[in-house]
């Protein structure tokens, strides 16, 4: 239902309002029955139910296909170490324990990369399946599988699908999560046996989440129905290179050799293939995009993973920096918030190194892949942050019948059919069409065709016609190797081995950081970056014209690295990987805009000034920075304004001595926060078109076709249509990078706010920042209380961790079950302890650092780790969120690598036996 609208009553249901009806009514009945049952319920919910699941951690259980004994130890975390003698049975196990703890979340993963999700929740996931299936990530990853990952891969993705399905043998849906035995009250869901497929296609689910600027592209392009070039421009300011530094300092392009060079930094490299303007979206087409977007929007989260808001920490420094004399790295990926965490933790080490078992390695990895993601073996450690690097492009089609017209021809579709089966209803044939440029999303809502047939184009465009499509062209659509990668990777020795590993590591596109025991330390991009013809990616492009194809993609060679830096530090936190004048390709025109990563180069530089050493608790205390970078620029210029209202004087003289610290406690931060936010409510959110404002909030505006001074007669009623926690201005840092452009110019025309019922309009910059704190003042007064002195950041900035299926969807008992929180939080956006939040819908948590590590490589069983949730994903296991306690307060576990320090924190052994 539309917002601010209401539904008719006295309209007869029909049948099928009636057979739903009574489906509702016999569910509550059930639920009902339930509750009267009373004690007899409660015990079997709690113990037949809740802990079947339940691992084994003791004792032995036989495996058929293993070729020796495997020794699985947990620590008192239930994080598991295996140990065994040959690679299969190393990953055939992890395959098995991973299944002991996380099957639900595993099968869930595997349905919506597949485009199956109907077949486990029913006809409200039908709309996601269309799109997923649209997406066709697992025809990919079947395509990955089949012809382009190498045999050692297959066999250990075999191997993992062998102990995962050895798990499954002999069990219902109950004895394996409670959250089987919730589906079977609607249906008979059975799980199927896990393939090697399921594993590869969870990369794509990873790449879609960090796929670039892709969201940057559909907003511009809706901004243009409200906003003019000279706006838009505005709130998409030029990276401040002079400010944030580069990730990558002293190296170079190298035109005579066609590579990315050490050494002097002067550049060689002219803007030549790669380098190109700005493409200009058709007039209408703004609307498409908004149709888009709903459908974006509405596609699961990767059981936790978000596109939107993805940033990430993570450097390195060396041992002439260090108390150790040795390297210490330090990795914080920032993703939505899940229950279970999107991580697990695990170690993987062959008893014996040889020709027959080559794995000695623990950290990250995901639950239903083999291998570990992030972390290190006996030699290296290495990092990940999202690099932003553009590697997706959306085209507008002119579709012509049966075809779509390219190059001044109709070319056929190449089109597919697909067979949508839904839990307890009928299944649904879809027909997924494609052009040379990618799958036609367009084909997936409604108010796309219908807009399509009525956008308006400029003269350069072809005919209307039949309307116009929407297309994606994305590097992951093409089948790649970065399951190869994750293997070469776990089992590199130096850096030459991790840089060939890199090279298979091409979707998604992230920033490698690298250490070694010997002292070394460096930095690699990898990925399948495109070239374009005509256009930046900044914009869709016409998909009619050749021009604007990609002609190919930058070599490996090409791409920029960092091998022991004179500086003796590496810092990534998504700013950008490369000064735009030392290299010849446009990776990207969205880079995040260096605050964290300039922040935390800052810290480095004043710890080790004057010779200081850095530890790894120094690394811990680093990754919990608090200090807000845009409170440092507004807070004095707030704080010279001459306030009238003294409830509004006692909130402002809550900044006077705020050391710009936004921890938990702190009512200084919970106003600053509340004014920020404010100040870009006013300035810039109630300027933005309604398909980026929140959904809900209302606005007169004048039609965008008129001029002059406001008029109410002609003002119409906008509301707005995004989801609180995707909606702008978000507050992120490009955001502090706006307000920095003009924070200087008071009569700047983005200060200008409307007169209302209560204020004046405002036409300077002190009198739109004296408005953003009275009404800060107020808004945290009817959240908070009129007592400030009960105020704090905490209060307002909280995290709830919420199961991604039935913890959102399910009944409220369920979701009492199931999900956990809330926790009070330190931190904000773009601070190095980025517990994100999103300005334009409120102050709660919408993205975390998802886990915290801190290698010593000096002594790696001195490192640290945490993850956000446990190791478990049963719900009233020990396990399932027991690190979160730690996590929130900034504390990191002991992480246990060589087998004397393993055996010395295990707690439970479970031996595996052939």
């Amino acid at each position: 239902m539309p917002p601010n609208t209401t539904a008719s009553s006295g309209t007869k249901p029909g049948k099928s309002g009636r057979k739903k009806g009574r489906k509702a009514r016999l569910f509550l009945i059930v639920l009902v029955l339930a509750v009267i049952a009373g004690v007899a319920f409660g015990a079997y919910w709690s113990i037949s139910t809740v802990r079947a699941s339940f691992p084994q951690t003791k004792g032995s259980i036989r495996l058929d296909g293993l070729s020796g004994p495997v020794d699985v130890e947990r620590d008192s975390y239930g994080i598991p170490q295996i140990y065994a003698s040959s690679d299969e049975d190393l990953f055939m196990a992890q395959g098995f324990v991973q299944a002991q703890d996380r099957f639900y979340e595993m099968d869930v993963r595997r349905h919506m990369t597949s485009g199956r999700l109907s077949e486990m929740f029913g006809k409200g996931q039908v709309d996601n399946d269309e799109f997923l299936r649209t997406l066709g990530w697992d025809r990919i990853a079947k395509q990955e599988y089949d012809t382009k990952l190498s045999a050692s891969t297959k066999k250990y993705l075999q191997a993992y699908a062998k102990g995962v399905n050895a798990y499954l043998k002999g069990k219902d849906g109950k004895d394996i999560s409670l959250e089987y035995a919730a589906l079977g009250f609607t249906n008979d869901y059975e799980p199927q046996a896990w393939t090697p497929v399921d594993s590869v296609a969870w990369l794509k689910a990873m790449a879609w989440d960090l796929r670039g600027n892709m969201q940057e592209e559909i907003d511009r392009s809706l901004m243009t129905s409200r906003l003019g070039p000279k706006q838009i421009a505005d709130l998409y300011p030029d990276y401040p290179y002079s400010r944030n530094k580069a990730i990558v300092q002293e190296g170079r392009y190298d035109d005579a050799t066609g590579s990315y060079v050490q050494g002097d930094t002067t550049s060689t490299a002219t803007a030549g293939t790669g380098l190109t303007g700005g493409a200009t979206a058709p007039s209408g087409f703004q609307s498409q995009l908004s149709g888009l977007y709903d459908v974006l929007d509405d596609v699961p989260t990767a059981v936790g993973v978000n596109g939107n808001g993805i940033g990430s920490n993570s450097w390195v420094v060396s041992g002439k920096h260090t108390i150790t004399g040795k390297p210490l790295l330090a990795n914080d990926p920032h993703l939505s918030a899940s229950l279970p965490s999107v991580w697990y933790q695990m170690g993987l080490h062959c008893t014996s190194l040889s020709d027959k078992c080559r794995y000695d390695v623990s950290g990250y990895t995901f639950a239903g892949m083999p291998g570990v993601v992030i972390g290190h073996n006996k030699d290296i450690a290495w990092g990940m942050t999202n690099s932003g690097v553009d590697v997706t492009d959306l085209y507008l089609e002119k579709l012509t019948g049966d075809g779509y017209q390219y190059d001044g021809k109709v070319l056929p579709f190449k089109s597919r059919k697909e067979t949508i089966k839904v839990a307890g209803g009928a299944s649904k044939e879809i027909v997924v069409r494609e052009t040379n440029n990618g799958p036609l999303l367009s084909d997936r809502d409604d108010e796309l065709v219908k807009v399509g047939r009525k956008a308006t184009v400029d003269t350069a465009a072809p005919d209307r016609g039949d309307g116009y499509g929407i297309s994606l062209r994305w590097t992951a659509l093409d089948p790649g190797t970065s399951m190869d990668a994750v293997f070469q990777m776990d089992k590199a020795s130096d850096w030459a081995e991790f840089r060939k590993a890199s090279t298979y590591f091409d979707v998604p596109s992230q920033n490698l950081v690298y250490a070694d025991t010997k002292g070394h330390i460096g930095y690699q991009l990898p990925g399948r970056i495109p070239i374009r013809g005509e256009g930046d990616g900044s914009l869709p492009s016409p998909g009619w014209t050749s021009k604007y194809k990609w002609t190919g993609y930058i070599k490996q060679a090409e791409l920029p690295y960092e091998f022991d830096p004179d500086r003796g530090y590496i810092v990534t936190a998504n700013q950008a990987v490369v000064d735009k004048d030392k290299y010849p390709y446009t990776l990207t025109t969205d880079w995040g805009y260096g605050t964290r990563s300039q922040r935390i180069a800052d810290l480095i530089e004043s710890k080790t000034k004057g010779g200081g050493k850095i530890s790894t608790d120094d690394m811990r205390q680093m990754q919990l920075d608090n200090s807000s970078e845009i409170a440092k620029l507004l807070v004095p210029k707030l704080l010279k304004i001459d306030v009238d209202d003294p409830d509004v004087r006692q909130a402002q003289k809550l900044l006077e001595g705020w050391d710009y610290t936004q921890d938990a406690d702190s009512a200084a931060a919970a106003y600053f926060n509340a004014t920020w936010r404010n100040i870009l409510k006013l300035a810039f959110g109630n300027k933005l078109p309604k398909e980026l404002r929140v959904k809900g909030q209302c606005l007169w505006v004048d039609p965008v076709d008129t001029t002059g001074p406001a008029d109410e007669d002609r003002s119409v009623r906008e509301c707005g249509q995004r989801d609180a926690d995707q909606a702008q201005p978000d507050g992120g840092d490009r955001w502090f990078e706006v307000v920095r452009k003009i924070v200087d110019e008071e009569d700047n025309d983005w200060w200008q706010s409307p007169k209302t019922r209560t204020d004046r309009a405002t036409g300077t910059r002190d009198e739109l920042f004296g408005r953003a704190m009275k009404d800060a003042r107020w808004e945290l007064t009817a959240k908070l209380g009129k007592d400030i002195d009960t105020w704090s950041w905490g209060r307002l900035h909280r995290l709830f961790l919420k199961n991604q299926t039935m913890g959102t969807e399910g009944p409220a008992f369920l979701k009492y079950m199931l999900n956990r929180g809330p926790w009070k939080l330190s931190g904000g956006e773009a601070t190095v302890n980025a517990t994100g939040w999103n300005a334009a819908g409120g102050y709660g948590v919408v993205w975390v650092p998802s886990m915290r590590m801190v290698v010593n490589l000096g002594d790696l069983d001195k490192s640290r780790w945490i993850n956000l949730s446990g190791a478990s994903g049963h719900a009233y296991n020990a396990h399932y969120t027991d690190q979160t306690d730690k996590w929130a307060k900034g504390e990191l576990l002991p992480w246990a690598f060589s087998k004397r320090a393993v055996d010395g924190r295990t707690s439970d052994t479970l031996v595996l036996k052939p």
